[in-house]
C-alpha cells in the first residue's frame, strides 16, 4: 500500500470478533469517513498529531485485535502481532484458518516509492515475508508510482530514481520468488488499468472523498479504483481465496472501498482482510509517523537534482542526522551506516529516563514513552522474556537512557547490514533483478484486455 459509505466497508465478522460493521450481503456497506479531529489527523495523505488508535479504530469500523486471533497466526507467531503493533484488523480469522488448513492464500502490501526508504516502510515487508515462510502465503507488492504522480508530489524524474531504489530494498527483505509477484503501475499498466478502468465506475466523488477527504486532483480521486486493483490482484490471477492486507492504520480507507467493491455479486472475488498497525514512532517521540518527506538524505537530494557532485562522507553524516526545518527529527534510512544511526539515536531519541544519572538511579525510567525502548519493543527485539527484563531494568534504574539508546542503536544498525547483504549489487540493473518477481506470462494474460 502506498506511503495505506454506501461505497465503503464496514463489515462485521460475528464468529471471530476481528470486523465490527455490517455486512447486508454483496451490497454496499455503511459509510465510514477519514478521520480528523482536532487532536490529530489520519488519512492515506496526511498524519498529524497524537494518533487516539482505538478512537482511529472505531472511526472506521475494524475491531480489536483479540487473543484468540494473534494465536490463530502461525507459529512461532511474530512480534509484531504479540507486542499489538498490529492491533485490529478485518476478517482475520477467514485467513488464518485458511492458512491452517494448507489452503491458498495471499498478501499484499505495497509501497508509494515517495523517497527513500526508512524504517516506517519496510517492517510490514518483513510481516509478509515471515507470512510467506510459515503459511505459505503468495505475496503481491505492487509500487503505485502513478499516485505520486497523481498527487502532484513528485517529478518523473524523482518518481523513476525512487522507484529504482525501493525495488532494490523490497528485494533485500528476502522473498521467495516462486511466491512473489511484484508490480509497477506505469510498467505493468496493462495488467493494472483495465481493472482499475472497471472498478472506478463503481465509485462516486461522494464516496471517495468520504473515505479520503476532500481531493484537489482528478488523479487522486481516480486512484482508489488503482488501489481496489493492488489488493484484489491475487484474486483476479488465481481466482476467489482469502487474501491479507497489512498495512498501516492510515491505509484503511484503500481496504475499505476494495471491500466494497468486492462485495458486488458481479465480480467472482473475496473481500480482502485486513491487519492494521500502528506507526513506528518518529525518533523525537512527536505525533505522527516517521518521514521522509521533510528530510533530506544523500538519495534525495540526487533524485531532485541537487547540486552532490563531490559530497564528501561528512557532508552526508550531518545532513542525514540534522533536524528538519520544523524541528521534527530524521527517520533512519535504510542506507543509514552504524555511525549515523547511533547519532540519530543518540541525538534524537525521545527518552523516558530523567535528567541526571543520580536521579534515574534513584527513580527509575519510564519506558512506555522511551522511544529507544519502544523500537525494540515494536521489533528488534523479538525474545519476549529479553524485552520484559529491559523494561524492569530501565524501571529500577539499573539501565541508564544512553545504554538503552546503544542498545537500541546496535540492534537497528545490525538489522540494516543484514538487510543491505541480501540487496542486489549495485552493479546488477535493477530489471534484471526484479524480473525473477514479475508476473509470469501467463499470469498476464489473465489480467489483460484484448481486442
Amino acid at each position: 500500500m502506498t506511503d495505506h459509505d454506501d461505497d465503503t466497508d464496514t463489515t462485521t465478522d460475528h464468529g471471530h470478533g476481528t470486523d465490527t460493521t455490517t455486512d447486508h450481503g454483496h451490497g454496499t456497506e455503511q459509510r465510514v469517513g477519514a478521520d480528523s479531529h482536532e487532536d490529530h489527523t489520519v488519512t492515506p495523505y496526511d498524519v498529524a498529531g497524537d494518533v487516539d488508535y482505538d478512537r482511529v479504530r472505531e472511526q472506521f469500523g475494524a475491531a480489536a485485535l483479540t487473543d484468540a486471533d494473534v494465536d490463530s497466526f502461525p507459529e512461532p507467531v511474530h512480534q509484531l502481532l504479540r507486542r499489538r503493533v498490529f492491533y485490529a484488523g478485518r476478517d482475520v480469522r477467514r485467513f488464518t484458518e485458511a492458512a491452517a488448513a494448507g489452503d491458498r492464500v495471499s498478501v499484499v502490501t505495497g509501497v508509494g516509492p515517495s523517497g527513500p526508504m526508512h524504517l516506517g516502510h519496510v517492517l510490514v515487508f518483513y510481516f509478509a515475508r515471515y507470512l510467506q515462510r510459515e503459511a505459505g502465503a503468495h505475496v503481491y507488492i505492487p509500487l503505485s508510482d502513478d499516485e505520486k504522480l497523481f498527487g502532484g508530489d513528485l517529478s518523473p524524474r524523482e518518481r523513476r530514481q525512487y522507484t529504482r531504489s525501493n525495488l532494490r530494498n523490497l528485494l533485500g527483505v528476502g522473498f521467495d520468488p516462486e511466491r512473489t509477484r511484484i508490480l509497477v503501475d506505469t510498467v505493468d499498466a496493462e495488467a493494472v488499468y483495465p481493472h482499475a478502468a472497471r472498478f472506478a465506475g463503481e465509485l462516486t466523488t461522494d464516496a471517495v472523498e468520504s473515505a479520503y477527504g476532500r481531493q484537489d486532483r482528478p488523479g487522486r480521486l481516480f486512484y482508489p479504483a488503482v488501489q481496489t486493483t493492488h489488493l484484489l490482484l491475487p484474486q483476479l490471477v488465481d481466482g476467489p481465496h482469502p487474501t491479507l492486507v497489512p498495512v498501516a492504520v492510515d491505509q484503511d480507507p484503500h481496504v475499505r472501498v476494495s471491500r466494497d467493491v468486492a462485495g458486488k455479486d458481479r465480480y467472482d472475488v473475496t473481500k480482502p482482510a485486513a491487519l492494521l498497525s500502528k506507526f513506528l514512532p518518529r525518533l523525537d517521540g512527536g505525533g505522527g509517523k516517521m518521514s521522509s518527506s521533510d528530510h533530506d538524505s544523500p538519495e534525495s537530494a540526487t533524485a531532485s537534482g541537487t547540486d552532490t557532485a563531490s559530497p564528501t562522507a561528512s557532508d552526508d553524516s550531518a545532513r542525514s542526522v540534522a533536524a528538519s526545518d520544523d524541528g521534527t527529527a530524521p527517520p533512519i534510512y535504510l542506507d543509514d551506516d552504524r555511525e549515523t544511526v547511533e547519532r540519530k539515536f543518540q541525538r534524537h531519541a525521545y527518552s523516558g529516563g530523567k535528567s541526571s544519572v543520580e536521579a534515574h538511579r534513584r527513580e527509575g525510567g519510564n519506558p512506555a514513552v522511551d522511544v529507544a525502548y519502544r523500537f525494540l519493543h515494536a521489533f528488534f527485539e523479538p525474545d519476549d522474556e529479553e524485552i520484559e527484563r529491559i523494561a524492569e531494568q530501565y524501571r529500577d534504574g539499573s539501565l541508564l537512557s544512553g545504554e538503552l539508546k546503544q542498545r537500541a542503536a546496535d540492534a537497528v544498525a545490525t538489522f540494516l547490514e543484514r538487510h543491505r547483504e541480501r540487496r542486489p549489487d549495485d552493479d546488477v540493473p535493477v530489471a534484471e533483478a526484479v524480473d525473477p518477481y514479475r508476473l509470469r506470462a501467463d499470469e498476464r494474460a489473465r489480467l489483460r484486455n484484448d481486442l
